[in-house]
Formats: C-alpha cells, structure tokens, sequence
C-alpha cells in the first residue's frame, strides 16, 4: 500500500462547488493553480509554468470551505494525493492531479471589519491555525483577538 502526502499553497482557480452523495455527506470541490517561477539573474522572474490541482474536502470541512472561500483566494492545502490519466475530449491522454484534503487554511486577509485585517490563517495563542478547516473535529477556535484582556490568567 502506498501513501502521498501533500502541502501546496495556491489560488483557487474557480468558486469551490457543493455537491451532497447519495448519503447526505458534504463534498467540496475547488482547483488551485500553483505557479513555479525562479530568478533570472537580472533581477526579474522566469515563469515556468503553474500545476493545477484538483481539491476534494469533505464534511464539515466541505461546508465551511464552500461557504468562506472563493475564486482568486490563496490557500494552503495538505492531504492525500493522487494522479489519475483520464482521455480528454479531444482525444489525448491527460493526467488530473486531484488531493483528497485533510487540512485547507485560507492565506487570504479579513476584512477591516472584523478584525482589523489580520490573517485567517495566522496562529492563535494555542499555536492552532483560526482559518483552517483541519479534520480534528470540534467546533471553530476563537482567535487570540477574541479574548477579552481581562480573562488572560496572568
């Protein structure tokens, strides 16, 4: 048996699409486009390209992604990997590069209204990510800005 892990970050290429199975379990798919690019030694960029990945999350996590993320937002995204060859429909062999998530954190910043723009993906004070939609369960963290100065224990 084999086993790939993977952690990219990119932006979603479209709006990430709710669907139900037969069951009543929750799957959201979106892609990400991860872009490769190196310096040219003058100061610029070469472009080498950009991979394309087709994400599944599932559950809860399926709700809060299709409900918070959108087309453009970076992300970062840790899962189960796959590739897949599949015949397009011109004819040629093509291969999908699809990641079964277990962790996606939106890099993208809040709004000035809820927070004064910090990161949604930036640490809390226990060191857990607020953005993310990890598979341990359990309901949503609060924030470090959500706790009053007052209940701090020192």
């Amino acid at each position: 048996m084999a086993f790939a892990k993977i952690m990219i970050i990119g932006n979603l290429g479209r709006d990430p699409e709710l669907r139900y199975t037969p069951n009543g379990k929750a799957v959201t798919q979106f892609s990400v486009a991860v872009s490769h690019s190196r310096p040219d030694g003058q100061g610029g960029w070469i472009d080498d390209g950009t991979d394309w990945y087709r994400v599944s999350v599932f559950g809860d996590r399926a709700d809060r992604a299709a409900e918070q993320l959108r087309k453009g937002n970076k992300v970062f995204v840790e899962g189960r990997f796959k590739s897949r060859e599949f015949e397009g429909k011109d004819g040629e062999k093509r291969t999908s590069l699809d990641i079964t998530a277990d962790n996606v954190i939106s890099l993208e910043r809040r709004g000035r209204d809820d927070d004064g723009g910090s990161f949604t993906g930036a640490p809390t004070s226990a060191g857990a990510p607020s953005g993310g939609f990890s598979g341990s369960g359990g309901g949503a963290r609060p924030s470090a800005d959500d706790t009053d100065i007052d209940d701090l224990p020192f």
